[in-house]
């Protein structure tokens, strides 16, 4: 091993295939020398085998233990860009003993940073849940309580996006009764937001608003870093859209924009994409071709600005079939987006509807087939919206199948005369009540 070492410290050249093999069941001298080596090398894997030979040190002294931190942390960064996501997961594990000799917030650190670094490989949602459920038996047995609770509220997050929404708020409902008692403010903001979210999912309103005000207390008492509040802002925003007040909802998009737009996060296209749906769903379309092309949105030029600037359009021109095909073109943006989806069906439908309206007033009885010639979609869909629209009571008439005909009706006026005698009654009533009290008084 030590001429290997020698051999390349002094000369420069690579290691050989053996002598990294070799490397990785023994051990290299943590110090600045080694870690410059494992930087110098020719590939990743040479990389990585110097870094765990630096790991493998039984030195514990104050420089040692500063070298094999940044090992780990040049470690983690080596093992993210080969996708080596078990390697990771088998690293917290290797490193359990040295967690034991450093200071545990310095633990907490080095844990939730390798924690989030196999979420940034692609396809380990599972590998995460179980990971996370791995350290949280750990820490419970070393009697690391802010460490454990911060794993569990990362543990709650991917159990959420995993739909796995029973287990997660029943591990949120334990924590958020732990850290209320230890008033922990800054975790209890993550974890209110958190519940709201799930509750949002879960189709909850009241209980996911509940959540969203104790999150809001909570930060009101400290300072929140800006990404976090511009979450808030971002659900805030969300939830006075599901009550359908667009412009309360655009104001805290916006705010959410700002604080995402100043930190260069990736969030801001998504706070500005439902700044313009608002915009759209009160009625002024043509606001947001303004908003795309000012200084801040043409940063953000993409399909997702394009997608809203094409469903502006077709609300503007009131056109269905530009609508359609917005919907058609930019499927990812707009339909695979759950919250653009929800509002932007309901815009749909009462598009329908107004332009049905309009198109069957002239008639007491046309072709369902010139309808949907005249509205250019297919006839199934126009009867089907139709006997909807009947159903509802949105027009009276009737849907003659055999013929393929619609029938309207005139409204029918009720007589105001028939309420207006029951009024009369009522109060005539009312009198002869009141005659009966005041005569047994008099009696009396």
């Amino acid at each position: 091993m030590d001429w290997a070492w020698k051999l390349c410290y002094l000369s420069g050249f690579a290691f050989c295939t053996c002598s990294i093999i070799e490397m990785q069941s023994t051990h290299l001298p943590a110090t600045s020398d080694s870690l410059a080596l494992a930087m110098e090398a020719r590939d990743h894997s040479e990389s990585i085998a110097i870094l765990y030979g630096i790991l493998k040190d039984p030195s514990s002294s104050p420089e040692a233990l500063r070298i094999k931190e940044q090992a780990i942390s040049n470690l983690t960064d080596l093992l993210t860009q080969e996708k080596k996501a078990e390697n990771l997961r088998s690293l917290l594990t290797e490193l359990r003993p040295f967690f034991a000799v450093i200071p545990k917030a310095k633990t907490a650190k080095i844990v939730r940073g390798i924690i989030d670094a196999v979420a940034k490989i692609p396809g380990t949602s599972d590998l995460q849940i179980s990971l996370c459920k791995e350290m949280v038996e750990w820490t419970r047995a070393e009697k690391r309580t802010f460490l454990r609770q911060r794993v569990e509220a990362k543990l709650a997050a991917l159990l959420m996006e995993s739909k796995e929404y029973s287990e997660a708020l029943s591990l949120l409902s334990g924590l958020i009764k732990e850290v209320r008692r230890l008033d922990d403010k800054l975790l209890l903001v993550d974890i209110d937001l958190l519940e709201s979210k799930l509750h949002f999912s879960l189709r909850n309103l009241p209980k996911a608003k509940a959540s969203l005000t104790a999150a809001r207390t909570a930060a009101n008492a400290i300072y929140v870093p800006p990404a976090q509040q511009g979450s808030i802002d971002l659900l805030s925003g969300i939830l006075h859209a599901e009550e359908k007040d667009y412009k309360t909802a655009y104001s805290y998009f916006f705010e959410a924009f700002e604080a995402f737009n100043s930190l260069e996060d990736p969030r801001a296209v998504f706070s500005l994409k439902y700044m313009l749906l608002c915009k759209i769903m009160v009625s002024q379309a043509d606001d947001v071709a303004g908003i795309i092309s000012s200084k801040a949105g043409l940063r953000y030029l993409g399909p997702d600005l394009d997608a809203m600037k094409a469903v502006a359009d077709a609300h503007s021109k009131r056109s269905l079939k530009l609508f359609e095909t917005a919907l058609r073109d930019y499927k990812a943006q707009l339909e695979e987006d759950p919250i653009v989806h929800r509002h932007l069906s309901s815009l749909y439908d009462t598009l329908l509807e107004q332009n049905l309206c309009r198109l069957i007033e002239p008639y007491s009885r046309v072709e369902i087939t010139h309808i949907a010639e005249l509205i250019e979609l297919p006839v199934d869909h126009v009867e089907k919206k139709l006997s909807q629209m009947i159903l509802d009571k949105k027009f009276t008439g009737t849907l003659e199948q055999g013929a393929g005909c619609l029938i309207i009706f005139d409204d029918l006026k009720t007589d105001a005369i028939y309420p207006a005698t029951l009024d009369t009654i009522a109060n005539i009533g009312k009198v002869v009540d009141s005659l009966y009290v005041r005569s047994a008084h008099i009696m009396s």
